[in-house]
């Protein structure tokens, strides 16, 4: 007798969640303060991913649902060892959606195995870490109120790129609240390359730990060529999203590179892309996107082959449904053993 198909569950289904920010977030590319994440289930709960992405990425929801249904629709059974999860998702569909699918594998076969996420993966394990805290753009005096405010955080992201010649005073205004903090300054392609050498000739009095995407994602040669005229490393952020991004990054002399599961496309091409970074002699920082626990603890996974973390999403949104991750009153984050990815609902989390 046939089952009766409404009584079957679907292998895969996913859920849109609004993300609030505890401040909104100021940017070169605009202002917002929500972003929407998707959260991925395998059936039976059996495994969790996330898939969220800015914005100004360009990438459409509708293009991501449709990856997500077509590996519902397949027959195929889930893969049973990590070394056949990027052959299941394929190349097909926006780096995202199938990041969301690799964490939901990935985090599968962990639980089964009863292992954490970097035991699985044969990394070393993470040791507590701190991560910067983000400060978007806005006025000076705010954003020094706000520095002031984090007197705990020993790493500050600072958001810079206005058009309104008020950077160096913004940087100077945080400095001035916060001189024991390290500071990194990030201008999301905000900046042309007449306007990155006479800034950053300007900010160097201010003890900059890095710079981060100053030029537009594709002047790869631009941000080669702005490195040789300051001692501050530049870290490319939009313009890595791929291994030849990188392999092109390295032979222009940038220094190092912010790698994000959700613009990589998951885990396996993250890694891979990390590994040779290191083998390259770039300097690795994680990053991630406005996005829950799910997808900011798989990232944590790696971090025991990092150098920086910039991890800081769990703390900048007031309604994260999930706990994994913790990041204590110093931005120190710390990962447990839990088996997979290691993230549950903050209702069952107690």
């Amino acid at each position: 007798m046939n089952r009766d198909p409404k009584t079957v569950k679907p292998r895969l289904t996913w859920e849109m969640l609004t993300l609030k920010l505890c401040n909104p977030f100021n940017l070169s590319y605009g202002s917002s303060d929500t972003r929407q994440a998707f959260w991925l289930r395998l059936a039976d709960d059996a495994g969790w991913g996330e898939g969220t992405i800015p914005p100004y990425y360009g990438v459409s929801q509708e293009d991501m649902t449709a990856c997500w249904q077509h590996a519902a629709a397949r027959s195929d059974p889930w893969p049973e060892d990590p070394a056949d999860v990027a052959g299941w998702v394929g190349l097909e569909g926006p780096a995202p959606a199938r990041s969301a699918l690799e964490l939901a594998l990935y985090d599968r076969i962990g639980r089964q195995r009863n292992l954490p996420l970097y035991r699985l993966l044969a990394l070393p394990k993470p040791a507590p870490m701190p991560t910067s805290f983000t400060i978007t753009i806005d006025t000076p005096e705010a954003m020094a109120k706000m520095a002031a405010e984090i007197s705990a955080y020993p790493v500050i992201k600072i958001k810079l790129g206005s058009k309104d010649g008020l950077d160096e005073d913004r940087l100077a205004a945080i400095r001035a609240a916060r001189p024991d903090a390290r500071l990194r300054l990030d201008a999301n392609a905000g900046w042309t390359r007449a306007e990155a050498a006479q800034r950053i000739r300007a900010l160097e009095k201010f003890d900059l730990e890095m710079i981060e995407q100053p030029l537009e994602k594709m002047d790869i040669e631009g941000l080669g060529l702005l490195q040789k005229t300051t001692p501050i490393p530049i870290v490319a952020d939009e313009a890595v999203q791929s291994l030849q991004d990188v392999e092109r990054l390295a032979a222009g002399g940038v220094s190092g590179v912010n790698l994000k599961l959700m613009k990589l496309g998951g885990l396996t091409p993250t890694l891979r892309i990390l590994r040779r970074s290191s083998e390259l002699g770039l300097r690795v920082m994680l990053g991630c996107m406005i996005e829950t626990s799910i997808g900011v603890t798989a990232m944590a996974h790696l971090a025991g082959m990092a150098e920086w973390l910039d991890l800081d999403a769990p703390i900048l949104i007031s309604n994260d449904p999930f706990q994994g991750v913790v990041i204590d009153a110093q931005a120190m984050v710390s990962l447990g053993d839990c088996p997979g990815i290691g993230v549950v609902k903050r209702s069952q989390s107690g």
